[in-house]
């Protein structure tokens, strides 16, 4: 009898250790901790040495962390390259525009991590897209902030998957929040993050029609003659525009300022002032960086969760152009 309750025991254990088990990977900061301890500083040294060659490092890998986490979650699908009998995320019409720099980035960090014996493919890219973004932030003048690691790559990379899952320059707020909020984030989220185009440029193409004839009412007229100066009919298609007007190249609040002025340079940017919803928001942190600040923090953090791949949808790729 002693030993059936043993057993018993024993079973009930087991399942309930089962059943115990977290279903989501759980991320924390010092994940890395005995694996590769020391993956911090080698990313940011990475992300810094790219840095000093060109500004476009720091637009290009935020955004491509957020085209990465927006289609299938955080798993870096968006940097795998295409392939004769597979179309990738990277080669979606909403994705052509990712500067190379973004990838290369990522390519360059993840070297360098593996050239450590220690933590040779013991680094997932993900997790280096996530930090290279952090790093890429603070290098621009932004807030530094803790990033949560422990995610695997993703599996599998289509074209297909792109469709409907990234914000247009068109969108209204509704458009916007119901984007956001299917990926678990907020409208303060939304607002937050939006603030990532202070340091951003885009091509004459993706505003034209509100330049065009007639100028859309709710942009500022100088600016809507200067941006018709830089973006005349037939412009090179990849002449790109500085998003941020007055401090291009600082990651800062600045975004808040310019959208009370009606420059924001999309739709959707200038839409968070002029809807009634979102426009008290846009003013706190025109007026408080540092609470501008917490929010991207908190909003990124969040971001960073995302569809996060565990040992059963995901691995550790050597390349991270190429699955495994």
């Amino acid at each position: 009898m002693g030993r059936f309750s043993l057993v018993l025991v024993w079973s009930l254990c087991l399942s309930l250790c089962m059943f115990s088990k977290p279903t989501s990977a759980q991320l924390k900061t010092n994940f890395y901790a005995n694996i590769c301890p020391n993956v911090e500083s080698i990313v940011k040294n990475a992300v810094t040495k790219k840095f000093q060659q060109t500004f476009v490092t720091v637009p290009a890998t935020i955004r491509l962390f957020f085209h990465d986490c927006f289609v299938q979650g955080c798993d870096a699908s968006v940097i795998i390259a295409s392939t004769g009998s597979n179309k990738a995320e990277k080669d979606h019409p909403d994705n052509l525009s990712l500067a190379g720099d973004g990838f290369d980035t990522v390519i360059k960090a993840k070297a360098a991590v593996d050239a450590v014996a220690q933590c040779r493919n013991k680094v997932s890219c993900a997790d280096i897209l996530a930090l290279a973004t952090r790093d890429a932030i603070v290098l621009s003048g932004g807030p530094s902030y803790q990033v949560e690691l422990g995610r695997l790559d993703g599996l599998s990379s289509t074209s297909s998957s792109v469709n409907g899952k990234l914000p247009q320059p068109t969108f209204n707020v509704n458009q916007l929040n119901s984007m956001f909020s299917a990926n678990g984030l907020t409208q303060a989220d939304m607002v937050a993050l939006s603030a990532a185009h202070t340091v951003g440029f885009s091509h004459c193409s993706k505003f034209a029609s509100r330049i065009g004839n007639p100028v859309d009412t709710t942009l500022n007229k100088t600016y809507a003659a200067e941006l018709q100066q830089q973006c005349p009919k037939n412009v090179d298609p990849n002449i790109a525009i500085n998003m941020d007007p007055n401090t291009p190249r600082t990651f800062d609040n600045m975004y808040y300022k310019n959208l009370q002025q009606g420059k924001g340079l999309f739709t959707s940017d200038q839409v968070l002032f002029t809807d009634t919803r979102t426009q008290p928001t846009v003013n706190t942190w025109a007026s408080n960086s540092a609470a501008f600040q917490q929010a991207f923090i908190t909003a990124m953090t969040k971001l960073g969760r995302v569809g996060v791949k565990t040992v059963n949808n995901g691995n550790i790729r050597r390349d991270c152009a190429v699955f495994n």
